[in-house]
């Protein structure tokens, strides 16, 4: 690890290459969509790849920590051999997962709780049928990007990306010539994903990181207390959305609502998105209180600079942002707006859970970030009922995005305080 003092020129060309690199991958989604809304039933290939997206993404999330796992604990060759076992066991567990709905009678079950119309299930069982491979390839990928994370080099990490984005259109190509609908989709993103594991894999073997045995082996019980935590509060972190979805889609203007929290969903995904790239940042470069807060001022630069773009987004480039470049209809966009200008404080929030889940991994104490999820899930579970059962007289899109900006408030609470108990006075961001 680079033991000198961190300036923002290093910060920059460690952070942006990774937000870079989410919003290659958003790309990637975009190029499948635009390309099965050509077919002739694009309506079903899409609303199949959708679902068999929405599902995927939801069972796999165990493993999106799987990156910082590897940056924290291979640190020798007998951690590294366990952090790999791990990796497959997860993997392996979700597969299986995938497998259940997209072979068996379990999957009834699911599609039902989406209500999916058959012949969209139909599609989306054709596609995840593919995407079963996808956990494994996946989780090596992680695995080649959390020890490029540990020697800094994100770069590379989003030249990798870059190829995938790139492959897509050849596998798009070949692809027709023997899958339709939302099988196509299904593999050509499995296919783009391989292209991308292999170069990242190959670039990690150019580089030859030293594994340095900084502190004692872990064994796979080991990794296995650290890493299920982060699992499991990856996984309750997607059903967030769910849990939202499920109360401002039983108001009186729930179909609204429900399109303006997707529309939002995805600005704050591109705009607020980058924040989440905090937690490897601060594992990654702080190794002194001088470097943690710098750190944490670059944080707050960029959560304002975030924050004015949701405000210029609700107000004076409304029409620009959401009318020319999404298409969303004027009615729609005054609907949304105080909801979509109210997103302007989560940057600040999202940016201070992830400095402190970063701290949290580093110390190891990955149990807290767990029940910090937990939390989240509850809050918002207690307040179905009543809001259900009240109706507020607003907007349901307000409610959606109070309840996400109050969910984060809670968790970026509750981490503060924890970190303040494991420090006692002094500056909640700063390491020991």
């Amino acid at each position: 690890m680079n033991n000198q003092p961190l300036t923002y020129r290093e910060t920059a060309w460690f952070f942006f290459p990774l937000v870079l690199n989410v919003q290659l991958m958003s790309i990637s989604h975009t190029i499948i969509n635009s390309f099965l809304a050509r077919l002739d039933d694009y309506v079903t290939a899409l609303a199949g790849m959708s679902v068999a997206m929405i599902i995927h993404v939801f069972l796999s999330s165990p493993s999106y920590q799987n990156h910082t796992i590897t940056l924290v604990q291979a640190r020798g060759r007998k951690s590294t051999i366990s952090v790999l076992a791990y990796i497959c066991t997860i993997s392996t567990y979700v597969a299986v997962l995938v497998a259940l709905v997209a072979f068996t009678s379990a999957g009834d079950l699911v599609f039902g709780l989406l209500g999916t119309p058959p012949e969209v299930v139909t599609e989306a069982r054709r596609a995840m049928r593919i995407m079963v491979v996808l956990p494994f390839i996946s989780g090596f990928r992680f695995f080649c990007q959390g020890m490029l994370l540990r020697i800094r080099r994100t770069g590379l990490i989003s030249f990798a990306t870059g190829i995938r984005a790139g492959s897509l259109f050849l596998y798009l190509a070949l692809g027709s010539l023997w899958f339709g609908g939302a099988q196509l989709g299904g593999f050509a993103l499995v296919s783009c994903i391989a292209t991308e594991t292999l170069v990242i894999c190959l670039l990690l073997w150019r580089v030859h990181p030293v594994i340095e045995n900084d502190g004692p082996e872990k064994s796979f019980r080991d990794i296995l207390k650290y890493g299920l935590p982060l699992a499991y509060s990856s996984c309750l972190q997607q059903a967030i959305p769910l849990l939202i979805s499920g109360i401002i889609g039983r108001f009186s203007d729930g179909a609204m609502a429900l399109a303006a929290f997707g529309v939002i969903r995805g600005l704050v995904f591109l705009l607020a998105g980058p924040m989440r790239n905090l937690q490897q940042a601060h594992l990654a470069l702080v190794n002194s209180p001088r470097d943690s807060r710098l750190l944490f001022r670059f944080s707050l630069v960029l959560a304002t600079t975030l924050s004015i773009l949701f405000l210029l987004a609700a107000g004076p480039l409304d029409t620009f942002i959401l009318g020319r470049l999404l298409g969303v209809e004027a009615e729609l966009s005054r609907y949304m707006r105080l909801g979509l200008a109210l997103c302007a404080i989560f940057p600040f929030f999202y940016g201070a859970s992830h400095l402190l889940r970063g701290w949290f991994s580093g110390v190891e104490k990955t149990a807290l970030l767990g029940k910090s999820t937990i939390m989240k899930c509850l809050f918002i579970l207690l307040l179905w009922w009543p809001l259900v059962a009240w109706q507020p007289p607003v907007a349901g899109i307000t409610i959606a995005i109070l309840l996400l900006v109050s969910s984060e408030i809670l968790e970026a609470g509750y981490l503060f305080m924890q970190r303040l108990q494991q420090r006692g006075p002094g500056s909640p961001l700063v390491p020991r």
